[in-house]
C-alpha cells in the first residue's frame, strides 16, 4: 500500500481545525447563534477519509459538517457567511452550522440523528446507476448507531451491494450520556452481522485512519460494497460549545475528590448505616470519578499533534500559518460583507 502524504493530511487538518477555533470565537462574539456543534478532534478521521475521494464521490454528514466541508474545498467564505446567517452563505444563512449543502461537492448534512445513513446509500444508488466508480461515505457518531433508520441503512447497503462507507465517530458520549450505558454488544459486531467488513482505528490518528480508509474506499470502487470504519475520538469541546457537563467529565479527578471529601466522610462514618449500605454509597460516588479518570487516560490522541509530529517542525508551522492565514482572510472578508468589525 502506498504511503499517504503527510503534508497534505497535516495540512487539511490544521486548516479544518483553525475554521472550527475561529467559528468558536465567532460564537462568544456573540456573531453565531444558537449552539454550536465543533468538530474539533474529528479532523483525524475526516482527513483520512477524504483523502481518497475523488470528483463526483458524495458526503452525507452530521450535525458536525463543517470540517469534511472545509476539507471537501467548500468555500471558506461561504461558509462563515452562513454561520452569520448572511443571505450570501452557503445555504443564503438558512442552514447554520447543521443543514448545509453544496450541490457542486455532493456533501449533505442534518441535524436529524443518523440520517446520513440512509441519505448515503441514496447517493451511492445513484451513484451505482449513474456514476460507476463514485462511492459515497457517511459520518455519524456513537450515539447514532443505535437510530433504526441507520440499521435499515447498514442491511439495505449490504443487500444491494451499495459503494459506500460508513463511519462511525465514536467518542464515547451520546450526548450528555456514556455510550456504554445506552448501547449493547459491539458496533463492529453489528456491523459484520449484516456481512459487511467492519474495522476499529484509533481516530487521532490521521495516518492510521487513511490505511484504513483506503481499503474500503477501493473496496466501494471495484463493487465490493460497503464497509463499516468505527474510529475513536474525542470532542474536548464536548457535545457543543460551552457544554457545562463536558467541564465536570473532564475537570481533575483530584479537584472532583476535593468537592466530594465532605461526602465521601459522611458516608464512611454514618451513623445508623450498616457497613454494606455504606460500602454501597461510597461505590456509588467513586464510581463516576474511576469513569472520569478513564476518560482522561484513555481519551485519543490529539489528531493535529500526532500529524505535527509525523513532519519536520519549520515544515509544521509553515503549513499551520498557511491554514491560519486562509481562515483568518475568509472571516475577514465575511465580516465586512455582513457590516462588522473585522475579523482579528
Amino acid at each position: 500500500m502506498p504511503t499517504p502524504d503527510r503534508a497534505a493530511l497535516f495540512l487539511q487538518i490544521a486548516r479544518m481545525r483553525r475554521f472550527e477555533e475561529a467559528l468558536a470565537c465567532l460564537w462568544r462574539r456573540g456573531l453565531i447563534s444558537g449552539e454550536l456543534h465543533l468538530g474539533i478532534g474529528e479532523e483525524g478521521i475526516v482527513a483520512g477519509v477524504l483523502a481518497h475521494l475523488a470528483p463526483g464521490d458524495a458526503l452525507a454528514l452530521d450535525h458536525r459538517s463543517t470540517p469534511p466541508l472545509v476539507a471537501r474545498g467548500v468555500s471558506l467564505k461561504s461558509l462563515v457567511l452562513e454561520m452569520l446567517g448572511s443571505e450570501d452563505g452557503l445555504c443564503r444563512g438558512s442552514g447554520g452550522h447543521m443543514h448545509l449543502f453544496s450541490r457542486e461537492h455532493l456533501a449533505a448534512s442534518s441535524g436529524i440523528v443518523g440520517s446520513s445513513a440512509p441519505l448515503a446509500c441514496g447517493f451511492a444508488l445513484a451513484a451505482q446507476h449513474l456514476r460507476p466508480g463514485r462511492v459515497s461515505v457517511a459520518f455519524f457518531g456513537e450515539g447514532a448507531a443505535n437510530q433504526g433508520m441507520l440499521m435499515e441503512a447498514l442491511n439495505l447497503a449490504v443487500v444491494w451491494e451499495l459503494p459506500v462507507l460508513f463511519v462511525c465517530k465514536d467518542d464515547g458520549m451520546a450526548i450528555t450520556t456514556m455510550s456504554a450505558n445506552v448501547t449493547g454488544g459491539s458496533l463492529l459486531a453489528r456491523a459484520r452481522a449484516f456481512g459487511m467488513p467492519a474495522e476499529k482505528v484509533d481516530g487521532g490518528d490521521a495516518e492510521l485512519v487513511w490505511r484504513a480508509a483506503a481499503r474500503a474506499v477501493a473496496r466501494a470502487r471495484s463493487g465490493g460494497g460497503p464497509s463499516f470504519l468505527l474510529a475513536r475520538c474525542h470532542h474536548p469541546e464536548g457535545h457543543f460549545l460551552g457544554d457545562g457537563l463536558l467541564r465536570q467529565l473532564d475537570r481533575s479527578p483530584r479537584d472532583l475528590l476535593r468537592q466530594l471529601e465532605p461526602t465521601l466522610r459522611a458516608l464512611g462514618r454514618s451513623p445508623g448505616v450498616a457497613l454494606p449500605g455504606r460500602a454501597i454509597g461510597l461505590a456509588g460516588v467513586v464510581s463516576p470519578l474511576v469513569r472520569v479518570a478513564s476518560r482522561r487516560l484513555f481519551a485519543p490522541r490529539d489528531p493535529l499533534d500526532v500529524a505535527a509530529w509525523r513532519l519536520p517542525r519549520e515544515v509544521a508551522a509553515n503549513l499551520d500559518s498557511r491554514a491560519t492565514a486562509e481562515v483568518a482572510a475568509a472571516v475577514k472578508v465575511a465580516i465586512a460583507v455582513v457590516g462588522g468589525a473585522d475579523g482579528d
